[in-house]
């Protein structure tokens, strides 16, 4: 009898000691986790300290602007502010702001020798910014290309539009019937900034606006949302690409966007098969539509007039 009091004293010793074991590891996993889910916590918050301690600074607004040779009166009431929020939208939309920055050469120099030769203030390649970003781009309503036309305005302006060619693709092509178009509202108004607004809301808003209201300069107006703002972003736009280290954009000589070496050859005949047509001047289908995005389809018929398409130089 006194053997088996002894054989349980020692089971009954064996479990209190596993119990008491297990208990204890347990616990120090708990602790154990606790501490290591505070780290994470730790660092979360540093690292929020420092993300806050970065510097969002105010855009500068110089005490004189102009726009196509106009000085632009800011005695308005709400000149500075509504200047001040499209600099400040431009300035911090950065992936957007420095795209057309990069790609400013490649298409500047294409726009500003048109504009100068139509007689148009240089300032002009800025609406095109506005209008598209320049890029090759189409709008919910429509409106196509890097000036944005519409195929009603771009067919008034003699740009031809089927499905086998689209000129408001055309960049030399676009940029002249914008210039005439602009040209026509300046005759109409003899203001530029009117002529800026107009190639936006269309003539007879603003022609209806001006007389309903009794005024006679854009800034005095009151305009739908987009019109209002139209201006103040192509100004806005002007002077963040005439200074932009000032408005905080870097961009080395190297990372603009070049032009590529192109020439030129005229066609007074269909072409039944694009692909072919780019194999046969050593080149390919891709580098034809990138170089010519006015052509629209895989084959070209016989235009009124010869067709003049780039290929690689």
């Amino acid at each position: 009898m006194k053997k088996y009091s002894i054989l349980i004293a020692i089971l009954i010793t064996a479990a209190l000691s596993i119990y008491a074991t297990n208990t204890y590891n347990a616990s120090s996993s708990k602790e154990g986790k606790q501490v290591t889910k505070e780290e994470p916590q730790k660092q979360q918050t540093e690292k929020s300290e420092e993300i806050m301690v970065q510097k969002v600074s105010c855009p500068p607004i110089p005490e004189k602007i102009t726009f196509a040779g106009q000085e632009i009166p800011q005695d308005d009431i709400d000149f500075k502010e509504r200047l001040d929020k499209e600099i400040v939208v431009n300035m911090y939309r950065h992936s957007a702001t420095i795209l057309f920055l990069k790609r400013s050469k490649k298409y500047f120099e294409v726009i500003e020798p048109i504009l100068k030769e139509n007689g148009l203030p240089d300032d002009f390649k800025y609406l095109a910014v506005i209008e598209s970003g320049l890029g090759n781009v189409i709008s919910p309503a429509g409106a196509a290309g890097v000036w944005q036309f519409m195929r009603t305005t771009g067919k008034n302006y003699d740009l031809e539009i089927n499905k086998f060619v689209d000129e408001r693709y055309h960049l030399e092509k676009s940029t002249r019937a914008a210039s005439q178009f602009l040209k026509r509202l300046h005759r109409i108004y003899n203001d530029w900034i009117l002529a800026s607004a107009a190639y936006n809301r269309g003539q007879g808003g603003i022609s209806e606006a001006l007389e309903d209201q009794g005024v006679n300069s854009y800034f005095d107006l009151y305009l739908n949302p987009e019109t209002s703002r139209y201006v103040f972003r192509m100004l806005a736009v002007k002077l963040i690409m005439e200074n932009p280290e000032k408005y905080g954009f870097f961009i080395e000589d190297n990372e603009y966007y070049d032009t590529p070496e192109t020439k030129t050859i005229e066609v007074s005949e269909s072409i039944d098969n694009l692909k072919s047509f780019a194999i046969e001047h050593g080149t390919n289908y891709k580098t034809i539509k990138l170089l010519n995005p006015w052509i629209r389809s895989s084959k070209l018929p016989k235009g009124k007039n010869p067709y003049q398409i780039k290929i690689p130089k």
